[in-house]
């Protein structure tokens, strides 16, 4: 296995596995060592299964069933992500997956299945970078901060509760996930470093500011999460498999190639409390 560092913030490409078969006890030390260090782990040509997928992810920990977004008929831990012009991608913001709960994805496995003639991209930025570029007085202001995360701001009701069908499992899912509350600056429960937890997918607002202040800081600190200079942007090829560490990193995906179709299949990893 070789890993090779795509920057010095967030991103390194891994080749010399093939990830259709089970993990080495070795081979999964390494990946895991390999997180810690990149935060986005990059797989080319890996063409593996539903059900492969679930099993690769499956190492890493307890599997997330999502509330909102349809998952494979035959393998429930993964969901179907089917964008067209039938159905718009709605995440083409920076958001941290399913921040939502009170125990936040450990990580995701992501998995190109039929992509467009161009576009379609990802980026993941890295909130430990983000946070250690921030002067001292503004670490200083954020460490004791918390923030509520709140479902309905990725899935309102116009957008997921257009039918019958969709708004039973959609009041179901607002019904049993009300807003949570984490910390602005969580830190990483393995590496022990801090980094930025908020986002414009959930992040509603900082508990301890007024709203004015909040949504001004919030707004300045998505700006500063999205420099070039802590992102990595990665252009998707058939079967290519991205692996990231969810605690502390943001994504975006490109909504740029409408009219086409692009479809992926993600297994998400649930993680723990953040503090």
């Amino acid at each position: 296995m070789k890993i090779q560092a795509l920057g010095p913030a967030i991103g390194a490409i891994v080749s010399g596995i093939d990830l259709a078969r089970p993990l080495e006890d070795a081979q999964h030390k390494r990946l895991h060592d390999a997180l810690l260090a990149h935060h986005v782990l990059f797989f080319e040509q890996q063409p593996i299964t539903p059900a492969q997928q679930r099993d690769l992810a499956a190492r890493f920990g307890e599997l997330h069933i999502h509330p909102v977004y349809p998952n494979h008929p035959e393998v429930p831990e993964i969901i179907l992500l089917d964008t067209s012009n039938d159905n718009p991608p709605d995440n083409d913001n920076w958001h941290t997956d399913v921040t939502f709960i009170e125990t936040p994805p450990l990580g995701a496995i992501l998995s190109a299945q039929i992509l467009p003639p161009s576009g379609g991209d990802t980026l993941w930025a890295s909130g430990i970078a983000a946070y250690e570029a921030l002067s001292a007085p503004m670490r200083a202001m954020l460490d004791p901060l918390t923030a509520e995360h709140d479902f309905l701001q990725s899935f309102p009701a116009w957008r997921f509760a257009r039918t019958p069908q969709e708004r039973v499992r959609w009041e179901a899912a607002r019904d049993k996930h009300p807003p949570v509350v984490h910390p602005v600056i969580r830190t990483h429960p393995v590496s022990g470093r801090r980094g930025l937890f908020v986002s414009e997918g959930f992040t509603s607002r900082i508990l301890e500011l007024s709203k004015h202040e909040s949504d001004a800081l919030l707004a300045m600190l998505r700006v500063h999460t999205a420099k070039p200079e802590f992102t990595v942007r990665w252009r998707w090829r058939q079967h290519d498999i991205a692996f990231w560490d969810n605690r502390l990193t943001q994504h975006y995906a490109t909504a740029d190639y409408m009219p086409h179709r692009r479809v992926m299949h993600r297994a998400t990893i649930l993680g723990d409390k953040p503090f």
